[in-house]
């Protein structure tokens, strides 16, 4: 079974239902059954049109729900409007319904999170790792918004700046987590730039294409992960570092800041620097402190602390931590970094330990606990001389 496939068309299979009369929550739901018809039927016989079939299929899901709650009158014409089978159009959906998700009826941190489960494919438990919340938190905030849709017709699109947030949270789950939804992010980004003519828009866009550059390097054949000091930028797209550097200088000369246009410039001067050594680490500070000024955000200064220490020396950098609350993630990590750049071989094994058991992902864990396992054999070794 191609789940890949069935995931990508998912989106535009509810876009269709709610073109068709369909409110959100009742539309993702009968394109759930749809899919679990799909992989129950499809390995004996997959159908030549398989957005059709989902479309069909999901459709009759639809109206049979309707059917058990509406008045007879009502239900008989909604079958009335059944749709034969036959090919669906090739129309994506998928930005149009980022956009309808971002009802004006929810507030932004909610339009984000059923946006996410709904049409971004993401899981509670990530979504939630990307708030820095409780998944049942989570989970209580995603079932509110659907409460507050069901109710409403999804004829009034949310602002930008909400798609642009889901798009983002899309991208780094893509980019760093369990589902590859990166280049789908990059796509959708790329439509969005092409029909509104916003800085922060090219900022997104800049940011994605200069992570995504830097993608290859990231990880080792053995998929161990590759800190950005020891990555080989041979292995780094320079064709996508030059167009996302052409972008952001774009959208900067326009003198509108936002925080993702600040996060891009960031990411250009990392790309930009031909060894790690060569970094400007100066003006990435600098850059931080206008994100911190944008944003507001402990993730942000968390990033910033780690920035001073290598502009300034890793004290400076741990003076800069202190001031963060230790329960944030990662924090643990950024503190046995600074710490072993300091010669606190002791300190920083301890936090490198620390930090593998908190890490989020297996790939991160198995590295702090080779950083801690490198400094432990290191300090070891000086005890027996």
């Amino acid at each position: 079974m191609d789940e890949a496939l069935l995931r990508s068309l998912t989106p535009s299979v509810i876009g269709v239902l709610v073109r068709r009369g369909a409110d959100f929550a009742a539309a993702e739901d009968a394109v759930q059954e749809a899919l679990v018809e799909a992989v129950r039927l499809w390995p004996a016989e997959r159908p030549r049109d398989p957005k059709g079939w989902l479309v069909t299929v999901a459709w009759r899901k639809f109206l049979d729900a309707t059917r058990s709650e509406a008045a007879r009158r009502r239900r008989e014409d909604l079958v009335d409007q059944e749709p034969e089978p036959g090919p669906a159009t090739a129309v994506d959906d998928t930005l149009q319904l980022y956009f309808l998700c971002a009802h004006p009826s929810l507030t932004p941190s909610s339009a984000v999170a059923l946006t996410l489960r709904a049409v971004g494919g993401l899981t509670t438990r990530q979504i939630a790792r990307a708030y820095l919340v409780p998944e049942a938190t989570m989970a209580q905030r995603i079932s509110r918004a659907k409460r507050t849709v069901s109710a409403v017709r999804f004829d009034q699109p949310g602002d930008v700046a909400t798609v642009l947030r889901v798009l983002y949270l899309v991208f780094n789950e893509g980019y760093s987590g369990d589902l590859d939804l990166a280049a789908e992010a990059i796509r959708l980004t790329r439509q969005l730039a092409a029909v509104i003519d916003h800085p922060e828009v090219a900022g997104l866009l800049a940011l994605m294409l200069l992570h995504h550059a830097r993608r290859a390097g990231r990880t080792a054949p053995d998929g161990a992960l590759v800190p950005l000091a020891e990555q080989d930028r041979g292995r780094w797209d320079t064709g996508l570092i030059a167009e996302g550097i052409g972008i952001l200088q774009g959208a900067l000369a326009r003198d509108r800041l936002g925080e993702f246009q600040a996060q891009a410039a960031i990411a250009a001067l990392h790309a930009d620097a031909p060894t790690a050594g060569e970094t400007d680490w100066v003006q990435i500070v600098e850059w931080y402190d206008e994100l911190v000024r944008l944003t507001a955000s402990p993730v942000v200064r968390l990033n910033r602390a780690v920035a001073v220490g290598e502009a300034d020396g890793p004290r400076a950098g741990l003076a800069a931590l202190a001031e963060l609350d230790d329960a944030l993630p990662r924090y643990a990590a950024v503190a046995a970094y600074l710490h072993e750049r300091d010669g606190d071989l002791v300190a920083a094994a301890r936090l490198y330990a620390e930090a593998a058991h908190r890490a989020p992902d297996l790939a991160e864990r198995d590295h702090l606990t080779r950083q801690a396992a490198r400094l432990n054999t290191l300090l070891k070794g000086r005890r027996t001389d």
